[in-house]
């Protein structure tokens, strides 16, 4: 463990840089079952838990699954995602397969909505791997310049210190969230429980697949869960899984985005969750 500057904005000279040996990717774990009325049911409990209070919301948590890129850090801060969105485009291009994209796709500032399409369009070609592997290293490149979210490491910190349990489940490469949080000093507040893009894009969200892993993993009951994103998607995988969502977003334009998809509780810091957590909420 040493003490030195990181290439990153918001950060002191003396923040805490925690070194590993790069761990392996969390094995699979049970098989989950079709979609049910059960899983349904469910969903609409974590609907109804959003209905009251912040408070109440965050204090009925026993297990916090976070989304990585936006709730954790904003991934692409020194290099735009706008830019990696219109690369993967440009490839497709390149590969003659530029018209399986919708203008809308092409136009989409994800850098997942291209890839997202490709894995739809062909689920068995190379080039949905290749695309994929291309995504992941532009990914890890961009571990060293993202910026982390306001007030995210304290109340990371907090919530671990409280006994909640906390998984990372995101559409990035888990690698890509494993680098972050370990330059972070928080490997010990998710480890193992990383759980993020596979080889089969069919399981990206909104399909709530790396949610149901985490829970699964972690013995977890949708009743005592709840999920912190701020896309649309993270808000839809929440409901397919029964679990409660409480949505980030940075700037007016994220909030109406998650309000219009029926988010309940938007915050657009994190601040007010310490205080809960200390008792001053």
């Amino acid at each position: 463990m040493v003490r030195r500057p990181l290439g990153n904005h918001h950060l002191r000279p003396d923040t805490l840089l925690v070194t590993s040996e790069t761990t392996k990717q969390t094995v699979p774990v049970a098989e989950e079952t079709e979609p049910s009325r059960e899983t349904t049911e469910q969903g609409e409990q974590g609907d109804v838990r959003e209905s009251g209070t912040l408070a109440e919301l965050i204090t009925g948590a026993r297990h916090v699954l976070f989304d990585f890129d936006g709730p954790i850090c904003r991934l692409f801060a020194g290099r735009p995602a706008a830019g990696i969105a219109r690369q993967q485009v440009d490839w497709l291009d390149a590969q003659g397969l530029g018209d399986v994209l919708t203008e809308e796709e092409r136009a989409d500032v994800d850098p997942h909505a291209a890839l997202r399409r490709l894995g739809r369009a062909r689920p068995d070609s190379d080039l949905v791997l290749e695309m994929e592997s291309r995504l992941t290293e532009q990914e890890l490149r961009a571990v060293g310049t993202a910026w982390p979210t306001e007030y995210v490491d304290p109340l990371i910190r907090t919530w671990t210190a409280a006994g909640v349990h906390l998984a990372i489940t995101t559409n990035n490469s888990a690698e890509a969230a494993r680098r972050y949080i370990a330059g972070r000093g928080l490997s010990g507040c998710f480890e193992p429980h990383i759980y993020g893009r596979t080889k089969d894009l069919s399981r990206l969200k909104p399909d709530p697949y790396c949610l149901q892993r985490a829970m699964s993993a972690m013995g977890a009951a949708p009743g005592a869960t709840l999920m912190i994103g701020d896309a649309a998607t993270d808000l839809l995988a929440a409901r397919e899984a029964g679990v409660a969502f409480l949505g980030y977003a940075r700037h007016a334009g994220k909030e109406r985005e998650l309000r219009e998809a029926g988010a309940r509780q938007v915050t657009s810091t994190l601040e007010p969750i310490i205080d809960i957590l200390r008792g001053n909420g």
